[in-house]
């Protein structure tokens, strides 16, 4: 008999993706909850889905064996509610808070990893005179305690930048802070983040350098990196990051540190059975490490690259640990030594699109460069003003993945690929 996998936000590409483990075909995997629904309403609340995900569940006839997270809050909180339910594996919904609320994070990373964390104070954006709660010199950024990629943050170099960006905070910061203090009451919370909830701010010292991810899992105590991803500095477009790749090329010494740093967070708030990946930043002219934010969950966005280096999907060590088994993930079974996933950068200024790619112009790229994936994310008649979870830096106009002998080689062929597709955008004045 097939086990039940059922996987939040399911789309095509991960149905796809999922076809790649090892003993798919003992699978059955579902759906629960729509992309729209789960991932790109403009507002909802946090106990409204979670009770659309319990209905799909109850109303399935047949064994709930696995429930798989692959992106980013409500759903990282709602998985380990539900499989505590349904006495599946997952780590506590503490634990889970404790790296998903960005201040209540720093304030545990302080306590046994300081040497990696950057400077820190919190903001009630609400607040008469939110300024005077900033300890920081400036320049610095401020943030959500809990936001969609950069949304809603912004660089600060003066008083005139800050009180905009309060301006800015306060007209948005409900649309995610809401549903996340919901989530919060879940758990039983320390006096200071009850002060500070989901419709806080968290002001934090500017870093810079080159960022690394590892990702990997905590299963029954026992901590286990599967990949590595970095992410190159760029002047190929104004976000602050355009591409990831897989493998990191970063120097050992510094994968050394970011899996020491990463091994004694998790196990310091009591983090198991469930997967991870740690965002970091190394400033190689100082050799100074960072450490930017930990996710609670593999990242979907890493899934294709570690399928075509490793050849599979690290769908597989989240089934793995969703069905008490212990994960792995093949290493190096695919066809190309590096991968790559790129954005496809548009300036931040609003506009409609015009003209995208065509099918042949995309088709030629491919044969042009093996293992090249185009996905356009924009249509004609797009107003970028409207996209949901762009960042504060430029639009994303869609994704591309590519493949090369090494590091070099992915850099050329990005660049190519972005010469190549052709968009016609028309400003909005």
């Amino acid at each position: 008999m097939k086990r039940n996998i059922f996987v939040v936000a399911l789309e095509a590409q991960q149905r796809k993706e999922l076809e790649t483990l090892r003993h798919a075909e003992r699978f059955e995997v579902h759906g629960l909850l729509d992309v729209k629904t789960a991932v790109e309403s403009a507002s909802f609340s946090f106990n409204e889905l979670l009770g659309q995900a319990r209905k799909g569940l109850i109303n399935f006839e047949g064994s709930i064996d696995a429930i798989v997270a692959q992106w980013d809050f409500p759903t990282s909180v709602m998985v380990p509610i539900l499989c505590k339910e349904y006495n599946i594996p997952s780590p506590s919904v503490e634990s889970v808070l404790k790296c998903e609320h960005k201040f209540w994070s720093r304030l545990e990373q302080k306590k046994v990893v300081p040497e990696v964390v950057p400077a820190f104070c919190g903001v009630d954006p609400f607040a008469e005179n939110p300024l005077e709660q900033v300890t920081l010199e400036y320049p610095f950024w401020i943030k959500p305690v809990k936001a969609f990629s950069s949304h809603l943050g912004f660089k600060i170099e003066d008083e005139i930048q800050f009180i905009a960006a309060i301006e800015e905070i306060r007209k948005g910061i409900r649309q995610l802070g809401d549903p996340f203090n919901e989530a919060l009451q879940y758990v039983d919370l320390p006096s200071e983040i009850r002060e500070m909830d989901g419709n806080s701010c968290i002001v934090e010292e500017i870093v810079s350098g080159v960022q690394g991810a590892p990702e990997g899992t905590m299963f029954r105590g026992e901590f286990n990196v599967h990949g590595i991803i970095s992410q190159p500095s760029t002047e190929m477009s104004d976000a602050p990051w355009d591409r990831l790749e897989y493998p990191s090329n970063l120097p050992e010494t510094v994968h050394r540190k970011m899996i020491d740093v990463s091994k004694r967070f998790l196990e310091h708030i009591g983090y198991d059975n469930g997967c991870f990946n740690v965002e970091f930043m190394w400033d190689e002219e100082k050799d100074k490490l960072w450490l930017i934010e930990v996710n609670t969950r593999i990242s979907q966005s890493h899934s294709e690259v570690f399928i075509m280096v490793d050849g599979m999907s690290n769908h597989e060590v989240a089934v793995d640990i969703a069905l008490g088994q212990r994960p792995s993930l093949a290493n190096r079974q695919g066809p190309y030594p590096v991968a790559a996933k790129c954005i496809i950068p548009y300036a931040h200024e609003d506009g409609v699109v015009k003209r995208i790619p065509s099918e042949e112009e995309i088709e030629a790229l491919k044969e042009r460069f093996p293992g090249t994936q185009v996905r356009i994310d924009v249509e004609p008649g797009t107003r970028l003003g409207e996209l949901m979870h762009q960042d504060s830096f430029s639009y994303r106009l869609g994704t591309l993945y590519v493949a090369g002998e090494d590091h070099d080689q992915i850099e050329e062929r990005y660049k190519a690929c972005l010469e190549s597709l052709k968009f016609e955008i028309e400003p909005v004045i």
